[in-house]
């Protein structure tokens, strides 16, 4: 599927709901989309994604389910029903696990998109290695998202240096959400694998999750635009 709408996703890495209300209420759904990771949805719960999605914000709840099947379904039903536009869950749950998140959704009268975290951007080919899985982070990505699309899911969380191959191997109509975004003069912080939000577009990628170079700018809304226009200018080249 061809993204509509903001392709920039805003991740409100905030403690607390306070913190990250106060920058959202200088944003808009016409600008960008909202992601709440596990820091944020612990801090605050699933109040604070419902008040989002009542400002008209589309919201992806980044939870990245683990568990057992009828574990992740249920939690995957619960999410739905605070009205998210896309939630993820983990590829390396496995085919049923997989299966059961997305029989779950499609279940629904109204349904979010589902996607699989592949390879966390701040794994290393070592990192991989010390945990079992051998190969680089690309071969790893690749395995693990042809998995998630035989199981039906929408697309993946991965590298935008993953996107030129995952892109190819997976179709247009395969989402690739992109994390570990960075302006050319943002540090890379804990990221290993990151790229600018115009090469991530003329690599492949659906979406960007944009943190930091948003959040911790001095001017949020500026910030925000110059994404926004880079995004926009990378997408017409490539068009």
């Amino acid at each position: 599927m061809k993204p509509t709408g903001p392709r920039v996703i805003v991740a409100l890495d905030y403690p607390d709901a306070e913190s990250a209300l106060a920058l959202v209420a200088r944003l808009s759904p016409a600008a960008c989309r909202l992601k709440v990771g596990k820091e944020l949805f612990t801090a605050a719960g699933p109040r604070l994604v419902e008040a989002l999605v009542q400002q008209g914000f589309d919201v992806f709840l980044d939870l990245k389910f683990h568990d057992i099947p009828n574990t992740v379904a249920q939690a995957c039903k619960a999410a739905a029903s605070l009205g998210v536009w896309m939630l993820n869950v983990h590829a390396l749950g496995g085919r049923a696990m997989l299966t059961a998140g997305r029989e779950a959704l499609d279940a629904l009268p109204a349904r979010p998109l589902l996607i699989a975290v592949t390879v966390l951007t701040s794994h290393s080919e070592a990192d991989l290695r010390e945990v079992g899985i051998e190969g680089s982070p690309q071969s790893a990505a690749l395995r693990l998202s042809g998995l998630a699309q035989s199981c039906g899911l929408d697309g993946v969380v991965c590298s935008a240096l993953e996107s030129p191959a995952l892109r190819s191997r997976m179709g247009e109509s395969f989402l690739l959400v992109t994390p570990g975004i960075r302006t050319a003069a943002d540090a890379a912080g804990d990221q290993k694998r990151i790229v600018t939000p115009g090469a991530a577009v003329q690599m492949g990628a659906s979406f960007l999750v944009v943190g930091r170079p948003v959040t911790r700018a001095p001017d949020p809304l500026a910030a925000l635009a110059a994404i926004n226009d880079e995004v926009a200018g990378a997408a017409s080249g490539s068009a």
